[in-house]
Order: structure tokens, then sequence, then C-alpha cells
């Protein structure tokens, strides 16, 4: 695992919302819901459609593409044709900023 990368100031991002950006050369979706971050790769597993495309469902990402979801707190698969789950990223708030920790 790397370093925190700073990435938003809190109230950046509308309740709910998200956000495409780039840290480190990777594609990451931040989501804001319900008054937590959290951080996915920008890939749906199924076919590689970018989720930043989708729509929100509650805690969970719809692809665009052929429907597949996944739980924006885990990446974690929900619904086919996705059966793996996308990866998910550390992210903690300190001193009113967000940082986002990318894992492999």
């Amino acid at each position: 695992m790397g370093e925190f990368t700073r990435v938003a100031v809190v109230g950046d991002l509308p309740d709910p919302g998200y956000e495409l950006m780039e840290i480190a050369d990777r594609m990451v979706v931040l989501f804001h819901i319900e008054g937590k971050y959290y951080c996915l790769d920008d890939v749906c597993t199924h076919d590689g459609g970018p989720l930043s495309d989708g729509c929100l469902d509650g805690k969970s990402i719809v692809c665009p593409r052929h429907g597949a979801k996944f739980d924006i707190c885990s990446g974690k698969a929900l619904t086919m044709p996705a059966t793996e789950d996308t990866l998910s990223h550390e992210v903690k708030i300190e001193g009113g900023e967000v940082f986002v920790r990318l894992h492999d």
C-alpha cells in the first residue's frame, strides 16, 4: 500500500454524490454517502466499463453498460453480470480534508 493522497475538502462533494478522479495514474471514484466517504476503482469487472458514468442506487453504483451493481462501501459485486468485486480503497478524513490510500 502507498501513502495517503489528499483528494478533496470535506463538503466539496454533495451528499449523496460522487466524482471521478485520478490518483497516481489510476482512475477512481470518490463517493460521499450519508456523511461518509468511500473510494472504488472506476471499473466494472464485467466488461471494464466506467462506474463513474453510472447512477447511485442507495449505497450501490449501477454500471451504465449492463446494469451490474457494486457496493460502494466494499466494492462487492452485488448483481449479474458482474461476478468479481471491484477494488475498494481506504479513505480517511483529517483536518477537514479527504485522503485516499490506494490498494493493489
